[in-house]
């Protein structure tokens, strides 16, 4: 049964952002509540950055993923609400789904309430966090010592940058720091590693979450490289980024993609391409690399 091992898990939460983040949760979502995604809010691009710019308001675009990759398909309030206007008006481009979790948020008293609110609307029970409920921006130092301003502008930089940092700095959401305080299992990934897996991490009370947690870590890459600075680390350098922003290695081992099953230190390669999507992971492929590394008296050859 594919879902054997994570019976032992009582609290598993998923750290990212983006499509990557949502595929991760769509895969994991027969845990129900037992699941948590903490997702990131520093996207500056398309619709969202429109909104934020006219708003200043926090990117809604990566919630809004999630969101519609968690509901029930097909059903008429995941069509609404992954609806985007096409046309010449001022509407065109923008995603509906983004502007009702902009108005909910006029409406209600956090960020936070509207994310819930539509989550009872889909009927989702994953529970799903902003890494902050504060507008704030990515930000990169690059190899000359310049800063580079904004997700959209990080991921179009071709040499990976000195370090990365949030403008302004923001306060964690309290409801993402208990998450991972009582987490027993916690997945970093997979996403853009710069700007979706990475922003969350660059949150002191998160970093400090993830450094005090007992919590098995485990670091999900990508299937290929990605169009960005981020193609230049291979899966180990990125482990090493992950822990320098947490203060501590707590991660044990990578899960990569490869057509044969083998392990390379702490990086388990596995067939997690999607047959039918080559774009996206397997789910059934991913849930069995995670059962595998969660089985630990199984030998990985």
């Amino acid at each position: 049964m594919h879902t054997q091992h994570f019976s032992q898990y009582q609290n598993v939460v998923a750290i990212g952002g983006g499509h990557g983040l949502g595929r991760l949760l769509s895969c994991l979502d027969f845990l129900g509540s037992r699941l948590t995604g903490i997702v990131a809010t520093t996207d500056n691009g398309g619709s969202t950055g429109r909104l934020r710019l006219e708003e200043d308001c926090i990117a809604w675009g990566d919630l809004r993923n999630c969101l519609t990759q968690l509901a029930n398909r097909p059903s008429l309030g995941s069509l609404l609400f992954d609806y985007r206007f096409e046309g010449c008006g001022e509407l065109n481009g923008h995603n509906l789904g983004n502007l009702i979790l902009l108005a909910l948020d006029k409406l209600c008293v956090r960020p936070l309430e509207a994310v819930n609110l539509i989550r009872n609307l889909l009927k989702i029970e994953t529970r799903l966090i902003p890494m902050s409920e504060q507008p704030t921006h990515l930000v990169a130092l690059n190899t000359s010592g310049q800063r580079v301003i904004g997700e959209l502008q990080v991921d179009g930089m071709q040499e990976t940058p000195l370090a990365l940092a949030l403008e302004p700095m923001v306060e964690a959401t309290d409801e993402a720091c208990q998450a991972i305080a009582a987490a027993d299992l916690i997945l970093l990934g997979p996403g853009s590693f710069l700007t979706s897996t990475l922003p969350a991490l660059l949150l002191p009370r998160i970093a400090s979450a993830v450094r005090s947690s007992n919590a098995r870590v485990i670091l999900i890459d990508n299937l290929t490289p990605e169009p960005s600075a981020a193609a230049n680390l291979n899966p180990m350098q990125k482990m090493q980024w992950c822990h320098r922003l947490i203060g501590k290695e707590v991660m044990d081992s990578v899960i990569c993609h490869s057509e044969q099953i083998y392990r390379e230190g702490r990086c388990y390669y596995f067939p997690l391409q999607s047959k039918h999507h080559p774009g996206l992971h397997d789910r059934l492929g991913l849930i069995d690399a995670l059962n595998l590394l969660l089985q630990q008296a199984r030998k990985i050859a």
